[in-house]
């Protein structure tokens, strides 16, 4: 039995950057509507060299998952990102529409990638800059 629908695999080094960015975060698709026929979800790798940080940010409508796969990442939220939760490898988060944060990599050693889905695509809206002397914790290299 054959079918004209196919699984599309995105190999690695073939995935789409024609995607939302923001300073200080890489964001690259792996599956997205921008190079395959998906048209409900975004999900892809994102990563913060050691030291850095995302300004802050919100991602619309779109709700995200996210799992650490590599480092210490630290998300910035609440008034003035006063407030944050910090995960390291093997932990999941929850990040609600319209929800403003900073995205951080905690080390000034070691990168920071997660893999991250969302849904109906990879809305990035970038909000005014913070110092970072304003988020508690943080550090560049």
């Amino acid at each position: 039995m054959t079918s004209s629908v196919k699984p599309i695999v995105t190999r690695k080094n073939q995935e789409s950057h024609r995607t939302g960015q923001s300073d200080g975060a890489l964001r690259i698709s792996g599956v997205s509507p921008q190079h395959t026929p998906a048209t409900r979800i975004w999900y892809g790798k994102v990563s913060n060299e050691p030291g850095f940080r995302s300004p802050p940010h919100h991602h619309g409508e779109a709700e995200t998952g996210g799992y650490l796969l590599k480092g210490h990442g630290r998300i910035y939220f609440g008034e003035n990102y006063s407030e944050f939760v910090d995960m390291t490898e093997g932990d999941f988060v929850f990040v609600p529409p319209h929800m403003p944060h900073v995205e951080a990599n905690m080390s000034v050693t070691e990168e920071l990638i997660w893999v991250t889905c969302r849904t109906p695509d990879n809305i990035v809206v970038n909000l005014p800059d913070v110092p970072d002397a304003s988020l508690d914790g943080f550090r560049r290299v």
